[in-house]
């Protein structure tokens, strides 16, 4: 068979590999019996029906224990968030198991004792799940799957009247990218790719190493909900695989509006930006499992900027860039003040980061 007629690890990087094939291949396969409140074409990461958001996700990091958490605090962390940036109110997850034979108990228990931990912190329930064992050799350790529902957040129509007080048009009543307009601001929580940067570190095999960096993985729905709070949000979207390139790209392609960022604000740890150079991989492509990027009326984002700085994890929070009509694509305004188009990368540049 050709090349192109098999699955690489390409194809489930978050990059234009994948993109091509959930819209070539996976997405035709499923008719739509109901109409859903956000089109499943958008490729948002969790679904809304009958009022209720819906998410779901595999996790297959490895290693499975990294510095900042492991591979249970991981999936907790991104189904929680996932439903927290579409503007709802994360309620409870499942957790299925597939686990490989041999696999020592004392590590399951610290997992599972880790994911319990994370849904204690983010004040939601462990309710329902599935526990499957293959033989050895056969799996690398294990796979967790989560999914997850969660209800409107009581302070998205507020938030929303907020946006929409500059007399704009909203054409969706979640946190939803076809909100936007040129002009609209660009806010990223904090630095970018610290998760990618410790999963590559931890791994051992490029020989470069960080003790001190710690991947970011956290849940987000407390510090969406102080967001939410102030008001002013249109989209929000986590920059997981593919980093904020791909987030990015994704927004463009949707809104049809180009997008200038400025790289001298993007917050990047000196420990990542140094990787990278070493490794010779763009920051921006790096996954995180902790930052959200928020699309923010210009009228509202010094104050969603300041409540995001007053929690913990948006402490180091930054406008970046905004939505340009004079632009197309993702257009990246360089430290010396030149500019070069951010493309959609072709997946992350570390396959299996969470």
């Amino acid at each position: 068979m050709k090349a192109d007629e098999r699955i690489s690890i390409a194809h489930g990087a978050g990059g234009l590999q994948m993109h091509k094939l959930i819209k070539e291949h996976i997405l035709p396969k499923f008719k739509q019996r109901r109409k859903l409140e956000i089109p499943l074409s958008l490729l948002i990461d969790s679904a809304v029906i009958d009022g209720i958001a819906f998410t779901t996700d595999s996790y297959t990091v490895k290693p499975l224990f990294f510095p900042g958490g492991n591979i249970g605090r991981l999936s907790v962390s991104g189904t929680v968030n996932d439903l927290s940036v579409i503007g709802s109110e994360p309620l409870a997850i499942s957790c299925a198991l597939v686990i490989e034979e041999g696999f020592e108990i004392e590590k399951l228990d610290e997992i599972l004792l880790s994911m319990e931990e994370t849904a204690e912190e983010a004040g939601i329930e462990i309710v329902t799940g599935d526990t499957k064992v293959v033989e050895k050799g056969k799996l690398d350790e294990m796979i967790i799957n989560t999914a997850g529902i969660g209800r409107r957040s009581p302070y998205l129509d507020r938030n929303l009247e907020r946006a929409a007080s500059d007399g704009r048009s909203l054409k969706s009543r979640w946190l939803d990218p076809r909100n936007v307009r040129p002009g609209d601001r660009l806010i990223v929580s904090g630095p970018i790719g610290d998760h990618a940067m410790t999963i590559i570190a931890a791994r051992g095999e490029l020989g470069f190493e960080a003790p001190d960096l710690r991947s970011d993985t956290a849940p987000l729905n407390r510090l969406m909900e102080r967001a939410l709070e102030v008001g002013g949000i249109l989209a929000a979207k986590d920059p997981t695989r593919g980093g904020l390139a791909a987030l990015l790209n994704e927004w463009s392609e949707i809104t049809g509006f180009g997008i200038l960022v400025k790289e001298m604000l993007i917050p990047v740890r000196e420990e990542v930006r140094t990787g990278c150079e070493i490794l010779g991989i763009d920051p921006l492509e790096l996954a995180c499992e902790g930052r959200v990027v928020l699309a923010v009326s210009e009228k509202f984002a010094g104050e969603v900027l300041e409540a995001l700085r007053s929690h913990p994890l948006g402490r180091e929070a930054e406008v970046v860039g905004w939505f340009s009509d004079e632009h197309e694509g993702v257009v990246v305004e360089t430290e010396i003040g030149g500019l070069r188009y951010l493309p959609m990368p072709l997946g992350d540049p570390a396959p299996r980061i969470c």
